[in-house]
């Protein structure tokens, strides 16, 4: 199965609040068989090679751009954009910040302490995290249901990447994203179908993924750009929250608190 914390992520891009999600349609009837020699090897090798050269990356930003389809009960399709800016010190410093036309939010992780801020009601809340990136995404998602946008990112190129639930993978070709020359693969896990665009060459950054949800038989997609910033101006300070005047501490409630 296609691994959550990518596909959710994706579709949600706030900090607890995620998009609707599109009215229940009935699931497809066609099973689709894929054969072992369905998988390419050197498709899933790309994987591995964009996944060591993330992991090898300590300090960068990168901007995701999303656009993402609910469908009606009459399968009409709506388009809903939203982006994303995550700003990285590894191994334990990181800022989001996720904005859409309804709800700005932001997440400051100073390697001890996990901060959800809402500008606009300058409501916060903040909790002890883990001493790594990877660590406090998996709390904060464990504990409170709270997803950061393309977690996966932090996955790909550990023990934990989910390589072995790829059912297919092929090679595309090559394409040409915001000017950058990429190869193309597409790879299927379960009932979510995936596409991602890693530069040619010696930085093999993800340029832009496409999920297709094939639970649905309108097969809605997100549809994710992605623009890096290797050498970021911002400063250290950038990970550390300061209550600005009017702010109000508010507790960050558990899944299992009743």
């Amino acid at each position: 199965m296609f691994h959550t914390k990518l596909a959710s992520g994706l579709l949600a891009l706030t900090l607890s609040v995620p998009f609707a999600h599109a009215q229940p349609v009935a699931p497809a009837t066609t099973t689709v068989k894929v054969s072992a020699d369905a998988v390419d090897p050197d498709s899933v090798e790309a994987l591995k090679r964009m996944g060591t050269y993330l992991q090898s990356l300590k300090r960068f930003q990168v901007t995701i751009h999303l656009s993402s389809e609910k469908v009606l009960l009459d399968e009409q399709k709506l388009q809903r954009s939203t982006s994303a800016t995550l700003q990285v010190l590894r191994p334990n410093k990181l800022k989001a910040t996720m904005s859409s036309a309804v709800s700005e939010r932001e997440l400051f992780y100073d390697g001890k302490h996990a901060t959800l801020y809402t500008p606009a009601m300058k409501y916060y809340g903040t909790t002890e995290a883990a001493d790594t990136i990877g660590g406090m995404i998996d709390q904060l998602e464990a504990r409170y249901g709270v997803e950061l946008p393309l977690a996966d990112l932090f996955l790909w190129g550990t023990p934990a990447a989910p390589i072995d639930q790829i059912e297919s993978a092929m090679n595309a070709g090559q394409s040409v994203v915001a000017g950058v020359l990429c190869d193309h693969y597409a790879f299927r896990q379960g009932k979510v179908d995936w596409q991602i665009w890693i530069s040619a060459g010696n930085q093999p950054l993800p340029r832009k993924i496409v999920i297709t949800n094939r639970r649905d038989d309108a097969r809605p997609q997100s549809i994710s750009l992605l623009s890096w910033d290797l050498k970021p101006a911002f400063k250290d300070t950038v990970f550390i929250f300061t209550p600005p005047k009017g702010a109000i501490s508010v507790g960050i409630r558990p899944l299992d608190a009743k």
